[in-house]
């Protein structure tokens, strides 16, 4: 396999367990979560970052680290929930490596993310509305993606499975 595997969705679509996942399957690639390294970089949570800087000052840090990490091969690469809505990084992720969409239904969302005080876009009134706008906002740039994985119901193998598959296919479709 020569392409790079680009995992792309909204928070608690799962981007992070199957990214890992795969790093443990192909150990010749490695694992770049976008918001830990900028987390790491930063000596905060992104949540602190939004707090103390804003969100724009972010999504700066967010565009310079996906351009780090776009480089060389074997990567596998997680970037934040709001990463690909920047024109920028979703050209330098699609034509880095095949870019795999985790798209999850709102409700499995909602249920994975309630309570979780690290997710600083989410810490309003209406947590569900504001994800659910979210989600309509953002679902016609993930629907950019090279492929689009369907994870309700569908078992952690079968995505692996499918991710692995398409990466090994000789082009994008």
């Amino acid at each position: 396999m020569s392409y790079s595997i680009i995992l792309v969705g909204m928070p608690a679509c799962g981007k992070t367990t199957i990214g890992t996942i795969l790093s443990e399957i192909l150990p010749d690639y490695t694992l770049f979560d976008t918001d830990s390294i900028i987390e790491k970089t930063q000596g905060m949570a992104i949540s602190d970052i939004f707090e103390k800087y804003s969100e724009d000052y972010f999504r700066k840090l967010e565009n310079q680290t996906i351009k780090m990490v776009c480089t060389g091969r074997n990567k596998i690469i997680s970037v934040g929930g709001g990463a690909f809505e920047n024109p920028d990084n979703r050209a330098t992720l699609l034509s880095f490596g095949k870019v795999f969409y985790l798209k999850s239904d709102l409700d499995v969302l909602y249920y994975r993310i309630s309570g979780d005080k690290t997710r600083p876009l989410l810490q309003k009134e209406n947590p569900m509305e504001v994800l659910k706008k979210l989600l309509k906002k953002r679902e016609e740039n993930y629907s950019k993606a090279h492929y689009t994985v369907d994870t309700n119901g569908t078992s952690t193998e079968d995505i692996i499975r499918f991710i692995l598959n398409e990466a090994n296919a000789k082009s994008t479709n």
